[in-house]
């Protein structure tokens, strides 16, 4: 929806309520659900959280998705009713075939593109789920499969038509498998440089052919994921080298990325069980040296729920906590026990790494080694998303004194204390306002007040 205020845009003549959330909004979701509820209103909840906790979801909203298309929203609209007893989990047997093209969706997208206050893309996605198996991930078990490449030639002359060099961003979960495939699309839709385009990619796709092509297609940015140095290689060229051999070989391969592609992200993992002490941290200072231009992001591995094989592995050898919803966002606290760290050494080692990622040094240093011109705006974009993660050294380093200090917080995150502290909790009130925190259900507000578990 953006920065409006939802008590103003909500129409008040509906049937049917679809919400769709990531868990950070959970609550916000379950106060909406609860208001229309009352009144009558079927609520459904779809998106990342009714995938991640489905069974708590269903306590708020009469019906939870899981996989959608066309003929089970159409269900929905016409023959879904009030569930008083418990809400319900529908699903489709799988991904839908097909999806609504930007031309149909266009009149939603002028309106998200019009109020972006920096930098605006229209989504697209030329796929569904991923060939590689990380277990961390959503998508680990979901087939992948490409979607027409007719809808995705008609999208592409259809935007070009009404923008002048529009940006698409590809939310595959992993663009360019058949990369033949999406080029032999964008060929047939668009001139070169028509288009400019981001997209989220593997190591193992990123060939120096591939690159000059993609820079030739107007590729503008490019999000790799290197998650850990000690596992997940399917995704790297070398699947066997890790350690300080895999940071040799993918510091390398980045580093040639970036002289092709203006601005690279690289993705990082943190907290998984092959990490022991400061060497992965050591490590990963070693591939910013290797690859200076490239922008890393730092997650903490989060368990959302049943959605992925490890973290339903951890949960039931009883190792995730209890983080309230809203702080479940892979940059603020991590939620499951460590098996190799306390809490204090792993925050300060990562204080440590987000300085060295995010400082005013790091950031010329990034500046001056970038291979594309000053005028480039991949430059100035490394600046401001510097600018903009460089909370993290201060938080984390916060997080570290807390662990030391504060025995409530150290034993939470050492799992020996099942309540999360106050302070995770309290903040809910103050970020959905006094109108929707009013509109919570009571168990939820209960939880919130005391950290009982709410169901």
């Amino acid at each position: 929806t953006g920065f409006e205020d939802l008590r103003r845009i909500l129409p008040q003549e509906i049937d049917v309520l679809f919400v769709r959330a990531f868990t950070p909004a959970a609550y916000l979701a379950y106060s909406l659900a609860h208001l229309h509820r009352r009144r009558g209103i079927v609520t459904v909840l779809g998106g990342p959280h009714a995938r991640s906790y489905a069974a708590d979801a269903r306590r708020h909203f009469d019906y939870v998705v899981g996989f959608a298309d066309r003929a089970l929203i159409r269900d929905l609209v016409f023959d879904g009713e009030p569930q008083p007893r418990g809400g319900v989990s529908v699903s489709a047997a799988q991904q839908p075939r097909e999806l609504p093209g930007v031309r149909a969706r266009w009149r939603f997208a002028r309106q998200a593109l019009a109020k972006s206050r920096f930098i605006s893309a229209v989504p697209m996605l030329g796929s569904l789920g991923c060939p590689y198996d990380c277990s961390f991930c959503v998508d680990a078990t979901v087939a992948y499969q490409t979607l027409p490449s007719e809808q995705i030639r008609d999208d592409l002359v259809f935007l070009a038509q009404q923008l002048e060099r529009p940006v698409v961003g590809w939310h595959d979960p992993n663009f360019g498998v058949r990369f033949d495939h999406y080029m032999a699309a964008i060929d047939d839709a668009v001139r070169p440089g028509t288009i400019r385009f981001v997209a989220e990619s593997s190591l193992s796709l990123l060939t120096e052919p591939h690159l000059k092509a993609l820079a030739a297609h107007g590729f503008q940015g490019l999000i790799v994921g290197i998650e850990s140095w000690f596992g997940f290689g399917a995704k790297a060229r070398d699947r066997r080298s890790v350690g300080a051999a895999k940071v040799e070989t993918v510091g390398r391969q980045v580093e040639l990325v970036t002289r092709y592609i203006p601005h690279v992200q690289t993705n990082f993992v943190w907290g998984l069980d092959e990490d022991v002490g400061a060497e992965p941290f050591e490590l990963t200072r070693r591939f910013l040296e290797l690859a200076p231009a490239a922008f890393p992001v730092h997650s903490l591995f989060t368990a959302f729920g049943d959605s992925a094989p490890l973290g339903t592995e951890l949960a039931r050898a009883g190792r995730v906590l209890d983080v309230p919803y809203h702080c479940q966002d892979t940059s603020a606290i991590h939620n499951v026990r460590l098996k190799n760290y306390s809490a204090a050494e792993f925050y300060g080692l990562m204080a440590g790494l987000a300085q060295a990622s995010y400082s005013p040094r790091a950031m010329l240093s990034r500046f001056m080694r970038d291979p594309h011109p000053c005028t480039s705006g991949a430059r100035w974009m490394g600046v401001v998303r510097a600018m903009s993660s460089a909370w993290r050294g201060p938080h984390y380093a916060k997080l570290q004194r807390l662990s030391e200090a504060d025995p409530e917080y150290a034993a939470f995150l050492a799992g020996d204390e099942a309540a999360p502290p106050s302070s995770l909790r309290g903040a809910v009130a103050d970020e959905l306002g006094p109108f929707f925190f009013a509109q919570l259900p009571r168990d939820v507000v209960a939880y919130l007040q005391t950290g009982r578990p709410n169901g």
